[in-house]
């Protein structure tokens, strides 16, 4: 894929994560429920690993100064770039090789349990604690419940897409 191509599909995933993180999600102040990953595993998927980073920082910073929900902490933004860095690690293969479906849904699921458990419980959770002083535990517990959700349906969206868009993918971009 060449570089103006892999460009252009940065700023379209980096169009995509904040319209979807800021207007398309359910904020509370603790708490983010939304398809804020479909962008940056996506990046991940097609781009590897330095480009989903890139995005998923960047879609964070530029988030958070057009359309902020509370005060900026840069940690969120690392823990948005070690995201889109582990996403990228865990998924990325070149676009004319092909993964089997039981390899792709085996990486996924290792890679949104990674993602989850160390990016969203942990450093998030030790973030707003730092940001707002609430108890630490509680706060690891709120995140845990709804990451465990979250993770079966991240595999399956991903796994749906990915089948959807990698010939489109492949075709055009591969050229």
């Amino acid at each position: 894929m060449s570089k103006i191509k892999k460009i252009v599909l940065s700023a379209m995933f980096l169009a995509m994560l904040i319209v979807i993180s800021r207007f398309l999600s359910i904020n509370l102040q603790l708490l983010t429920i939304g398809f804020a990953f479909v962008p940056i595993m996506l990046s991940a998927l097609y781009l590897g690993p330095k480009y989903s980073a890139m995005i998923a920082a960047l879609g964070d910073l530029m988030g958070a100064l057009l359309f902020p929900f509370g005060p900026y902490f840069p940690g969120f933004t690392i823990s948005a770039g070690i995201t889109g860095l582990i996403y990228g690690l865990f998924l990325y293969r070149k676009p004319e090789k092909k993964m089997s479906n039981k390899k792709l849904i085996l990486f996924l699921t290792i890679s949104s349990a990674v993602v989850l458990g160390f990016s969203s419980v942990l450093l998030n959770s030790l973030f707003l604690h730092v940001l707002y002083g609430k108890a630490f535990v509680a706060l690891l517990a709120t995140r845990v419940v709804k990451d465990l959700v979250m993770l079966p349906i991240q595999v399956i969206v991903i796994f749906i897409l990915h089948k959807l868009l990698h010939p489109v993918i492949k075709k055009y971009l591969c050229e």
